[in-house]
């Protein structure tokens, strides 16, 4: 069992959470809590940790079941704070493989695709809840720019709750380049924009598509923007300038999937 916050275990998985460059050099990242390990792919935990009082406790038996499968390292209590990000440890914490999904992977399925694509999103609980809604409006992807907030930051992996196991996403190094990929596949790109053409409910999404979202404070680029088939708004009331970058992806993919079922029913 680790009894010291001195240990270097420990100290390198307060780094590993602190750090987007240490985790790119050891290709992993760390989730915590016990719905994130129950769901984590065997074939990518490489670590587990746990407390003592997770053990003891008799709520999780199952979970503890599974630990003596896979194998685990057991943690002081005390010490285990040291290695959580977060302000109530739920006690287990596990390493994992980073994902590697390629290009071909996720614009090649099959289907009548759906992509979200980030440009330049700096909060990492917007991404994660993001990606959250994306699995569960049935989004095929989600593709970001380079300068998109790590997706492995433990904010974004938290609000995920899970999704970043099954929702294939990459980050392109060139924001063009993808776009007229896309294009020549005939997906249809939509840019979120305040000065859009159509409401956002008027454009048909109902084939092939692709809604691009901008930074949260200056919104797409508008070499960006103008690379889109068209460009889509969502109506506001009041004074407030622009929608929250979460709430505003949300409303695209909802309606993208009420489209879709609207076709097959």
């Amino acid at each position: 069992m680790i009894t010291s916050a001195a240990n270097q275990k420990i100290k390198r998985i307060a780094q590993l959470n602190k750090r987007t460059s240490l985790r790119k050099r050891e290709n992993v990242f760390v989730v915590e809590g016990l719905k994130m390990f129950l769901e984590a792919p065997e074939e990518h935990l490489e670590e587990i940790y746990v407390s003592e009082s997770f053990l003891r406790n008799p709520e999780n038996r199952e979970a503890v079941r599974k630990l003596q499968k896979l194998g685990y390292e057991a943690v002081a209590d005390q010490v285990f704070g040291k290695m959580s990000d977060t302000q109530a440890p739920q006690g287990i914490l596990c390493v994992l493989r980073q994902f590697d999904w390629r290009p071909e992977q996720v614009l090649e399925k099959g289907g009548n695709p759906l992509f979200l694509v980030l440009e330049s999103l700096q909060d990492p609980g917007n991404l994660g809840t993001i990606m959250r809604t994306g699995e569960c409006a049935g989004i095929t992807g989600l593709i970001m720019s380079r300068d998109t907030v790590d997706v492995y930051n433990p904010k974004t992996i938290r609000a995920t709750m899970g999704s970043i196991y099954r929702l294939p996403f990459l980050y392109t190094e060139d924001m063009g380049e993808l776009l007229q990929a896309m294009k020549r596949k005939g997906i249809a790109v939509y840019a979120a924009h305040l000065k859009g053409s159509k409401r956002y409910d008027e454009a048909d999404y109902r084939e092939a598509a692709a809604f691009v979202i901008g930074n949260e404070g200056n919104g797409l680029k508008e070499e960006t923007a103008a690379l889109a088939d068209g460009c889509i708004r969502i109506p506001m009331a009041g004074k407030a300038e622009s929608l929250n970058a979460g709430v505003a992806a949300a409303l695209l993919m909802y309606e993208a999937a009420r489209q879709r079922r609207w076709r097959t029913e």
